[in-house]
C-alpha cells in the first residue's frame, strides 16, 4: 500500500484537539462552578456566593465553625436525590456518556492514524476508523453540549432549586450567573465537534495503478517498431 502519512496531517491535529476537548469534558464534570448564586442572607453563606454544580453544592462560611477563618461547606447531589431539577439530572447522565464516547473516539482515531503513518493495513480499515472516530467525537460534543446549554438556559431565566434543609441553601438566589463550568463545557464541545468534522472529511487519495511495460511498448502504451533502419552507405559499398 502507498504511504499515506502526508494525507492525514489535518486528522493528526484533530486528534490533539479532540483529546484536549475530552480532557476538558472531564474537568467540566468535576467543576462545582456551573451556576453561581448570589445570596442576600449572609448569616450562613458569609461569602455571599454559592456554587451549584451537577454533583455538589458549595459555599464559604465561617459561621458554621464559629471562627473568623472561612471553610468551604459542600453537599453532594446524588443520582437518587428527588429535588434535582431536570437539567442537573440530565447533566449527570449525559456528561458521563460523553466521557465514555470521547474515550472510544480517541481510541478509534489513534487506530486510524497508526495505520496511516505505519502502513499496517489496507485502506478500508483506515476509512472505517476515521469515520467511526469522527462520529464518536461529534456524539461526545453533542452529549456534553445539551446539558451545558440546558443549565445555561436555567441561569439566564434565574430558575431556582428547592434544596433540602441540610444543604443550608436559600430558597432562591438574588441573582445567578454563568460559572466557569458552563463556559468550559461549551468550549470543549466545540473542539470535539470540529475534530469530528475533520475526521469525517478525510478522503483517501486515488493511487494510480502501475502496469509493467512490455517490450515494444512506449510510454503511451503504443507498440514501437524496433526493426533496424537500413544503412544506405553500407548498402552502397556492398553493391560496389
Amino acid at each position: 500500500m502507498a504511504y499515506l502519512g502526508h494525507t492525514a496531517h489535518a486528522q493528526f491535529v484533530a486528534l490533539w484537539l479532540g483529546t484536549v476537548g475530552w480532557i476538558l469534558i472531564i474537568v467540566t464534570i468535576g467543576l462545582v462552578e456551573w451556576r453561581v448564586w448570589e445570596v442576600s442572607d449572609l448569616s450562613v453563606i458569609t461569602s455571599g456566593l454559592a456554587w451549584v454544580g451537577i454533583w455538589r453544592v458549595c459555599f464559604y462560611s465561617h459561621a458554621l465553625i464559629l471562627s473568623n477563618n472561612q471553610i468551604m461547606f459542600c453537599q453532594r447531589i446524588g443520582f437518587s436525590e428527588s429535588f434535582r431539577p431536570p437539567e442537573i439530572a440530565a447533566a449527570q447522565v449525559l456528561m458521563v456518556v460523553a466521557l465514555i464516547l470521547g474515550l472510544m473516539g480517541n481510541a478509534s482515531a489513534v487506530y486510524g492514524l497508526r495505520n496511516v503513518y505505519f502502513g499496517l493495513n489496507k485502506l478500508k480499515p483506515i476509512r472505517l476508523a476515521f469515520y467511526t472516530g469522527g462520529v464518536l467525537y461529534i456524539l461526545t460534543g453533542v452529549s456534553a453540549l445539551v446539558p451545558v446549554c440546558w443549565n445555561l438556559h436555567s441561569v439566564v431565566n434565574n430558575q431556582t432549586i428547592i434544596f433540602p434543609a441540610e444543604f443550608l441553601m436559600p430558597p432562591a438566589p438574588v441573582i445567578q450567573s454563568v460559572g466557569p463550568g458552563i463556559i468550559l463545557g461549551i468550549f470543549a464541545s466545540t473542539l470535539l465537534v470540529c475534530s469530528g468534522m475533520v475526521f469525517l472529511s478525510y478522503r483517501v487519495p486515488v493511487v494510480p495503478k502501475v502496469r509493467p511495460s512490455w517490450p515494444g511498448e512506449g510510454r503511451s502504451g503504443t507498440r514501437v517498431n524496433h526493426q533496424g533502419i537500413d544503412n544506405q552507405a553500407f548498402q552502397t559499398q556492398k553493391n560496389s
